[in-house]
């Protein structure tokens, strides 16, 4: 059903006032916003609670917006915010000072948004599975052990010591060094898996101990970088808002964010900003929440998300702003460098 004009603006105003309270909205106070009287708005409330877009949570007490009134109100009702230059600028002193480079970036992002934004926050790197292993070096110890060592095609490179159950000849790690580098370098966890098998005739057992054990270790690398990795901050935050004065209903989402931070929402639509309320998050820990999600483009074929997690009550055009704003910051920092104070 199409609302009424009138009934939009009475629902946009509850929201905001609510928003900003988190009490109760009362017919008088939308009344004297609107310039209409409160018999109508009442009327106008008990429509609109029949309709599914406010509740009223006691007998006596005002209004307070539904699920459906918060989605309706973030499609249709909510002005778009514009940041100001000292909020973009706020920003772009955060990203210069903190995110130097792509590790710095996906550990610090969540702690940034949190800070930005002032609700629990999360950052999610989606794994980079194009990753392959771009060279090989194998530096000799004694008979029984050896150094593997392994650079990926993103540049990195990661060694360890190996030990060996059967004595080998070192005079033979840069014959197995060349085989690594002109049949394993480049391919995928199970190309190498595949290959290691077929040159298992090919070499005596305890070469081929030395060399499987180095395909092991690069594979492991590779799985490793491949992982989605979750990072969540700022979970004390909720402590602040009055929805969470209820130490229980604080503590399980509190211990949800921290323990269970894996099962928290990662779109895979592409969607730039994803906002999701209350019941939209399916696992039952966020049924009482909102959840705002922006993706960002690392490079090399990775992105990764900022979400913030809050009461459905949240600043939603506020959060959507600063948010959004940051997630091209960072696509941009990835692309072509940081952000500039004029940009």
């Amino acid at each position: 059903m199409e609302l009424s004009e009138r009934k939009k603006q009475i629902l946009k105003a509850v929201v905001e006032h609510y928003i900003d309270s988190a009490e109760p909205v009362g017919s008088k106070t939308i009344s004297e916003e609107l310039g209409v009287s409160s018999a109508t708005i009442r009327n106008e409330f008990a429509e609109l609670c029949e309709l599914g877009y406010l509740e009223q949570p006691h007998t006596s007490a005002g209004r307070i917006p539904s699920p459906s009134g918060y989605r309706l109100y973030v499609n249709e009702l909510m002005e778009r915010r514009s940041l100001t230059p000292q909020e973009t600028e706020g920003i772009d002193e955060a990203l210069r000072g903190k995110l130097e480079d792509m590790g710095g970036a996906m550990t610090n992002a969540g702690q940034l948004v949190s800070s930005i934004v002032n609700y629990p926050a999360y950052s999610v790197t989606s794994g980079n599975s194009a990753l392959t292993v771009e060279r090989f070096e194998l530096l000799s110890v004694d008979e029984t052990s050896f150094i593997a060592v392994v650079m990926t095609s993103d540049k990195n490179v990661k060694s360890q010591l190996q030990g060996s159950e059967l004595r080998f000849d070192p005079a033979h790690l840069s014959d197995l060094k060349n085989l690594l580098n002109t049949h394993f370098a480049g391919k995928s966890r199970e190309e190498m898996s595949a290959h290691l098998m077929s040159v298992s005739d090919q070499l005596s057992p305890e070469l081929f101990l030395v060399l499987s054990k180095t395909v092991e270790y690069a594979s492991g690398i590779l799985e490793e970088a491949s992982k989605r990795d979750v990072e969540t901050t700022g979970a004390s935050r909720i402590l602040k808002m009055p929805e969470y004065r209820d130490v229980d209903r604080a503590h399980e989402l509190m211990t949800f964010l921290v323990d269970n931070k894996e099962n928290l929402p990662v779109p895979e639509d592409g969607v730039p900003l994803k906002i999701l309320i209350g019941p939209e998050n399916v696992n039952e820990a966020l049924r009482d929440t909102s959840v705002v999600v922006a993706s960002y483009d690392i490079g090399d074929g990775m992105r990764g998300l900022v979400g913030v997690v809050g009461p459905t009550r949240m600043d939603y055009a506020t959060v959507t702003a600063r948010l959004s704003y940051f997630a091209e910051s960072l696509t941009k920092m990835f692309g072509k460098g940081l952000p500039s104070p004029e940009e």
